[in-house]
């Protein structure tokens, strides 16, 4: 079961932060802050490059906190926050496939996050050198 933890919790978590890269730094094909700021700006997101800024820094705390299992109710609520804003504010207006721009991706990110959150990050985990 711990194992099984750690390798959820760690392909999550640095897929997230690297999602959270493409917004701030443009990695991975991502936009970049300026990308990001005018594209928030255009659904109603204001300011832009603020509201930008914010949601890459969550994803990216989230992320690195969520794969090192360091306050793992943190990291998974700043996932499930800001896969929630994904789906009010981008994607649910789609339906549910992300063949259609869905939120089905976000959700899965939800279920995992909220499930690793309730059961604990496992004994291969920052958090279990708090509690063991």
């Amino acid at each position: 079961m711990d194992i099984a933890m750690l390798i959820v919790r760690v392909v999550i978590g640095v897929l997230f932060a690297g999602h959270a890269m493409q917004k701030l730094a443009g990695w991975f094909g991502g936009y970049g802050l300026k990308g990001m700021a005018g594209y928030f700006d255009s659904i109603g997101i204001k300011p832009g490059y603020a509201m930008a800024l914010l949601a890459g820094l969550a994803e990216l705390g989230g992320g690195i906190l969520f794969a090192f299992g360091f306050l793992t109710w943190v990291g998974a609520g700043l996932i499930i926050l800001t896969m929630l804003i994904a789906i009010f504010k981008v994607h649910g207006r789609n339906g549910l496939w992300v063949t259609s721009n869905g939120f089905e991706y976000n959700l899965v990110l939800i279920v995992v996050a909220l499930a690793v959150g309730l059961a604990g990050p496992g004994d291969y985990s920052l958090d279990s050198l708090w509690v063991n």
